[in-house]
């Protein structure tokens, strides 16, 4: 990566699926994938940017589809945060094999893999340049780890969220299954919760919101995407408080 490159924000907090580790697969871990992934976060990182990150845990578990057939939503949101402790020491082993010092911080006592989250350890792990992966969401049933990304971005002072998806950004549908679909190249805070768009759930775009922290939705997939949006490439779609003057009265903006 070219050290010519500079980076618009300081501190991120980037948000990753547990899908986005599968890869190709159904299910699981996908080696290929997560050492890509591990890559172009190590890239990032070395352009002097502070990471933190959010791992969801849906290749392994999900809570929230259990929970519809009958599991308690409690029980199975707790399996859920497990699952994402499972993917945190995945992705830290990836990291760290990339030669990128780590600390993984769990909402939920795990004191044989994870250190507790702790705000200002967190914070003072991050000014000191290591990545830090929060595991088990808030620690807390009913809330997704999109609430979880929310709470530990403004918990940080984390200057933007960055959310990898599968795909380029936030559509007027769903692309797979409507071809008319087209996407935005910005949004706000309250488009998202008026459309009842799908990107974060109500809560997190609410806790954003407050604070106007940008959330970047973005194309996982394609190599080096992290690196382009951290240094203000306009790909994918951002999510704010205002549109830009050139757009402003209309409520979003299709590219």
């Amino acid at each position: 990566m070219s050290s010519e490159r500079k980076p618009v924000y300081k501190r991120i907090l980037l948000k990753l699926s547990g899908e986005a580790l599968m890869g190709g697969q159904g299910y699981g871990i996908d080696p290929t994938t997560i050492t890509r992934i591990a890559r172009e976060i190590k890239d990032v990182h070395d352009l002097g940017v502070e990471i933190a990150i959010v791992v969801g845990g849906g290749n392994i578990f999900r809570g929230v589809a259990l929970s519809a057939k009958g599991m308690d939503r409690a029980s199975a949101d707790y399996m859920g945060m497990l699952a994402t402790a499972i993917n945190a020491l995945a992705l830290q082993d990836a990291l760290e094999k990339q030669n990128a010092f780590t600390r993984v911080m769990s909402a939920l006592e795990m004191n044989k893999i994870a250190e507790p989250f702790i705000r200002r350890r967190a914070i003072r792990h991050v000014e000191k340049g290591r990545i830090v992966i929060f595991a088990a969401g808030t620690g807390n049933p009913y809330f997704t780890t999109d609430s979880a990304a929310a709470l530990r971005a403004l918990e940080i002072r984390a200057d933007a969220i960055l959310k990898a998806t599968k795909v380029e950004g936030i559509y007027t549908a769903d692309p797979a299954t409507d071809a008319t679909a087209t996407m935005f190249d910005h949004l706000t805070y309250l488009d998202v919760i008026q459309r009842d768009l799908k990107v974060m759930d109500t809560s997190a775009i609410s806790l954003v919101r407050e604070r106007n922290v940008p959330i970047h939705v973005f194309n996982l997939y394609k190599e080096g995407n992290i690196a382009r949006v951290v240094c203000g490439e306009k790909i994918g779609t951002i999510v704010r408080n205002q549109l830009p003057a050139d757009l402003a009265g209309q409520s979003g903006a299709p590219a």
